[in-house]
């Protein structure tokens, strides 16, 4: 007598299942939308057109793909090459010979030069706002650098890993602590972008160049995840919220 209740309940619970996996399909396909507002916004609040941010976005998606080398150095370790060579007429052995491996440093154009271009144009709308903003813009940069400093951990075939919202949370602090006055409304978002990109550069990348022997792989790319690597993304997210504060 129960079977027809049991059916019930199972077709119940696959039109749920079914719904909640529409819906989790729905939002995956938004989410590319709404990141793409969030960094178009993140980028108005820089003092960018529309037009002009929609350039940095694309120049971003197509620099992630280009790594441009800038240092090269020998590893620790060395490997067994096969060597291959006429031995005895027609018969053909293995040889082996000892190689050392190097590790090429390269700037990822998307994930890092493309940001730290936009930095520098910011501060067109920086320094002429007074010693009082610069000294703001300096001591959180010094500040994000050494927190990511100390965060950062080189990790062997990987790369350099940092908790990807240190530094823009970072960045947003001392933004809002050094600048809270109304009367810098329309510059807090170009400092906390400043502080947000180069914090992650020059404490979780530069500063640990010395341990980019023990990552011990072929290339390390500064800015290399792409055009959402740490570098952008933390200074995105810190213009975007200064931008609402």
């Amino acid at each position: 007598m129960s079977e027809p209740h049991e059916q019930i309940s199972v077709e119940r619970l696959r039109m749920a299942g079914c719904l909640v996996i529409s819906l989790l399909l729905f939002l995956v396909c938004l989410l590319p939308f709404l990141f793409f507002e969030f960094a178009s916004q993140a980028l108005e609040n820089l003092h960018l057109s529309r037009s002009a941010a929609l350039l940095v976005l694309l120049g971003s998606l197509l620099g992630s793909a280009v790594n441009i080398p800038i240092a090269r150095f020998p590893l620790d370790e060395e490997v067994l090459v096969p060597m291959f060579g006429p031995i005895s007429g027609l018969s053909i052995l293995p040889r082996f010979q000892r190689l050392r491996q190097e590790c090429v440093v390269a700037i990822n154009v998307g994930g890092c030069l493309v940001p730290m271009m936009l930095a520098i144009w910011l501060l067109r709308f920086i320094l002429p706002a007074g010693t009082g903003v610069v000294a703001v813009l300096l001591v959180g940069i010094m500040l994000n650098s050494a927190i990511c400093y100390r965060l950062a951990r080189p990790i062997p075939r990987l790369g350099i890993a940092l908790p990807g919202f240190v530094p823009a949370v970072v960045a947003l602090c001392a933004t809002l602590v050094g600048l809270g006055n109304p009367d810098y409304a329309n510059i807090r978002a170009p400092v906390a972008f400043v502080i947000g990109t180069t914090g992650p550069l020059l404490g979780a990348d530069l500063l640990h160049w010395k341990d980019f022997k023990t990552i011990a792989t072929g290339t390390i790319s500064i800015g290399g995840a792409g055009t959402w690597d740490g570098i952008v993304l933390s200074g995105l997210l810190a213009s975007f919220l200064a931008g609402l504060s």
